[in-house]
This record gives C-alpha cells, structure tokens and sequence, in this order.
C-alpha cells in the first residue's frame, strides 16, 4: 500500500469514527468487554475544536472580500473542526477491549494492537507523565500520560499508520478506569 493510500485510509476511519459516535455506536466491541480512555483528552480535544472554530470565523471575516479565498479557506477550515471533532470521536467509538484469548489494545484510528493474554507476563496500574522512546516500548499515551503497563513475554509486531511494522514487549496505554482494566486482565 502507499503511503498516499494509508493517510487516506485514516481519514476515513476519523470520518467513520465521527458517524459512529453521532450513532452513538462502537466499533469492534462485540463478544468483549470495553474500557475507554478518551475522557483523559475530552476537555483538550474541545479546547481545540473551539479554537479551531474562532479562528474559522475569524479567517471568514477577514477574507469577505476576497471570494475565492474566502470560499477555500473556508472549507479547509470546516475540514480542520472535523478532522479534530474525528479525532477524540475514534477514540470515543474504539475503546480498548478484552475477550477471552486477548486484549485489544487501541488509540483511535492511529493503533490497534491485539495483545493475547497468553502473551502478557505482567500488568500493572503505572500512572506515567513522561515517556522516552525505547525501542520495544509502545506508549499509547492520552492526556500527556499512560495509567496501565503491560510486559509481554514474547513480543506482538505493531504497524504504525504508514505501514512500519515493529516488534514490542512492553505496552503502556491509558484507560479511564485502569484499576477495573488491571483486575480484569489479572483475574484472566
């Protein structure tokens, strides 16, 4: 697949993202137990689409003479509130699931990562704030911070948006109730 192809494609999954949380609707939860983590980053996500729109606004009244800039800058703006509305809906619509033979580990549209439990040789509830690249660490991270950290006796291969592929043994992410997420995948 081409890059052009992979970007495309994760347009999309925002854009569907977006009509599943109008619908109010989850994705690829069946036959699994759901653990959200977007309420780490509502507030944030809301900031932003605000400021997205001020400036759409402002943008539009500066430019009400010229037509033609007016009218593409416009729709670029439209586009910006969308994609960022698109971004927190993926994470709303894809949240982290548990099944009987793994955990399926999420960040909207950007990673999804199937863990088998078989795999996971520890699970804690680690609140971090900061994060330094390793090389087979996976910091799935919402809010500046990840709340759950799971060590992996052999490694699972993540593929990023692009198509890279890498292995990981260690998965940091964040739950909004990691406690309950911690216990469920220690009680398997």
């Amino acid at each position: 697949m081409t890059t052009v192809y992979r970007l495309a494609r994760h347009e999309m999954r925002l854009l569907a993202g977006l009509v599943l949380w109008l619908a109010r609707r989850t994705e690829g939860t069946a036959g699994g137990r759901a653990f959200g983590y977007a309420r780490g980053q509502g507030a944030t996500m809301l900031g932003l689409a605000f400021v997205c729109v001020v400036e759409t606004v402002g943008v539009s009244f500066m430019l009400r003479d010229m037509p033609l800039a007016h009218d593409v800058l416009l729709a670029v703006d439209v586009y910006t509130v969308l994609f960022v509305i698109g971004l927190h809906a993926a994470c709303v619509v894809r949240p982290h699931v548990l099944s009987s033979d793994a955990l399926r580990v999420r960040h909207g549209a950007q990673a999804d990562l199937r863990v088998p439990l078989a795999s996971i040789a520890a699970v804690r509830r680690e609140t971090r704030t900061t994060h330094r690249p390793e090389p087979d660490a996976l910091d799935l991270i919402v809010g500046s911070q990840t709340t759950v950290t799971l060590e992996l006796s052999e490694p699972v291969v993540h593929t990023t948006v692009l198509g890279r592929r890498r292995p990981v043994s260690v998965v940091r992410l964040y739950a909004d109730d990691p406690g309950t997420l911690v216990q469920a995948l220690a009680a398997r």
